[in-house]
């Protein structure tokens, strides 16, 4: 019985560190997408601000 247990709770570690993993991968996926959407909407703030500054000689 011994040998048995410890097999379920290896086989549950490596579930739990699975799912750990895939969050963690989430996560760097998700730190990747704001930083790309952070630059691009700096640029889109700069783009409309040189048009304003354009267009009304402010």
């Amino acid at each position: 019985m011994g040998i048995f247990w410890d097999l379920l709770q290896q086989d549950e570690l490596e579930k739990q560190q699975e799912q750990a993993d895939s969050v963690e991968e989430g996560v760097d996926q998700l730190e990747t997408e704001l930083a790309n959407t952070k630059a691009l909407l700096k640029k889109n703030t700069n783009c409309l601000r040189n048009a304003f500054i354009t267009r009304y000689r402010w």
